[in-house]
C-alpha cells in the first residue's frame, strides 16, 4: 500500500485522494463520488472509504473543488475591529445558517480606516468568497459596490449600491435606553457616543427621548468607540458634568472605559452612576460587569444577512432590501434609582 506514513509516526505529507483510494481498495473515482454523494455507493463500500479518511486523516482540498466548480463556499466578513466583541452573534448566526450547507465564514479585521477596510475586503474578494458581509464603515471606493452579493450588517454612513442592509432598530434601541433611565428617575444623563453610522442612530434615538421627557442631555463629542474613547469620553463628562448620574453608553466596549472613569474618580456603579451599554457582548453578559445592555439581536441579524445572501448567490438579479430587527433592553446589575 502506498501509505503517505507509518501508521504510528506523523506523516511526511498530506494525504491525497489516490492515498484513500488506494487504502480503500477502490478506484480513485469513487472516493471523487463519495465525497460529492455518498448516497449513491453501497454501505460496504462507503464504509471503506470513510475507515480510510478518518485513518488516513484525510480532509478534501478546497482549492480542487474551487476548480470544479464556479462557487468556493466561503462568505467574507468585514468587521472592523476584533477588540469590539460584538460580532460575536453576529457570526454565530451566519454560522447557523450556513455550517450545515457547507459554507465557511472568512474573517478580516479592517480597523478604523478606509485603506484598511478596502484592503480587509480587496483580500476577501482576491479569494474568490460567493459573497460579503460588511459589518463595517464601508471606504468611499466601495460604495460603487462589488460584483458579489453584499450585506452590510448595522447601520453605516454609507451602503454600497446594490448591497442589502439588515440592521438592528438602533433609532429605537438609543430611545430604549434612554426610557430606561428616565423610568428609573434619572435626569443627569451623560451619553457617550461615536462617529459610525449605528451611533448616529443610537444617538437620535436616545436624544429624541430625553427630549420629549424634558431633560437636558449632555452628549460626548463624537470619537471612536474602543474602551480607550469611552474612557477618554467619560473623563470628559465627568468633569465637566460632575452631577451626572446616569451614563449610557454607544456600546458595551465604551461602557466599560467609562467604568475604569468612574472608579478613577472613586465612583461606583450603581450607588452613585448607573451605567447602560448597548449591543449585549460577550462583555455584557458576563458575571463580573453584570452591563444592563441593549441587545441588538445580533445573532438574528447574521441569521437573516447568511439568508439573503444565498438568496442573492441563487438568483443574483433579487433587488437590494433593507430590514430592521427589534432591539430588547436586557436588565442587569448596572443601573438604578439614582
Amino acid at each position: 500500500m502506498n501509505n503517505p506514513g507509518p501508521r504510528n509516526s506523523p506523516p511526511t505529507r498530506r494525504p491525497t485522494l489516490y492515498d484513500v483510494a488506494t487504502q480503500a481498495g477502490v478506484s480513485p473515482s469513487l472516493v471523487s463520488l463519495f465525497l460529492k454523494d455518498p448516497g449513491r455507493i453501497s454501505k460496504k463500500r462507503r464504509d471503506a472509504v470513510q475507515q480510510a479518511i478518518s485513518e488516513l486523516g484525510y480532509r478534501p482540498s478546497r482549492a480542487a473543488t474551487t476548480l470544479a466548480s464556479s462557487r468556493t463556499k466561503s462568505i467574507g466578513l468585514v468587521i472592523d475591529d476584533y477588540r469590539n466583541l460584538w460580532f460575536v452573534d453576529l457570526l454565530r448566526g451566519m454560522e447557523s445558517v450556513l455550517s450545515d450547507l457547507g459554507y465557511q465564514v472568512m474573517l478580516a479585521d479592517s480597523r478604523p480606516g478606509e485603506n484598511r477596510i478596502k484592503e480587509a475586503t480587496d483580500g476577501l474578494l482576491a479569494m474568490h468568497v460567493d459573497a460579503l458581509v460588511l459589518a463595517a464603515e464601508p471606504s468611499e471606493a466601495m460604495l460603487s459596490g462589488t460584483w458579489v452579493p453584499t450585506v452590510v450588517a448595522g447601520w453605516r454612513n454609507g451602503i454600497p449600491e446594490g448591497a442589502d442592509l439588515i440592521t438592528n432598530d438602533d433609532d429605537n434601541g438609543g430611545s430604549m435606553a434612554a426610557n430606561h433611565l428616565l423610568e428609573l428617575g434619572h435626569v443627569r444623563i451623560g451619553h457617550l457616543s461615536g462617529s459610525d453610522g449605528a451611533s448616529a442612530h443610537r444617538r437620535a434615538g436616545f436624544l429624541r427621548a430625553v427630549e420629549t421627557a424634558g431633560v437636558d442631555p449632555v452628549v460626548s463629542k463624537s470619537t471612536g468607540t474602543s474602551e480607550e474613547d469611552g474612557y477618554a469620553a467619560a473623563v470628559w463628562l465627568l468633569d465637566h458634568h460632575p452631577d451626572t448620574t446616569a451614563v449610557f453608553a454607544a456600546n458595551d466596549t465604551m461602557a466599560l472605559g467609562a467604568f475604569a472613569a468612574l472608579k478613577a474618580r472613586g465612583l461606583s456603579v450603581p450607588d452613585d452612576v448607573s451605567v447602560i451599554g448597548y449591543d449585549n457582548s460577550p462583555l455584557a453578559k458576563s458575571r463580573y460587569l453584570d452591563l444592563t445592555s441593549i441587545d441588538n439581536r445580533s445573532d438574528l441579524v447574521g441569521v437573516d444577512a447568511a439568508h439573503r445572501l444565498l438568496a442573492r448567490i441563487e438568483d443574483p438579479a433579487l433587488l437590494p432590501e433593507r430590514k430592521l430587527i427589534e432591539p430588547a433592553l436586557v436588565l442587569r446589575g448596572t443601573t438604578s434609582i439614582p
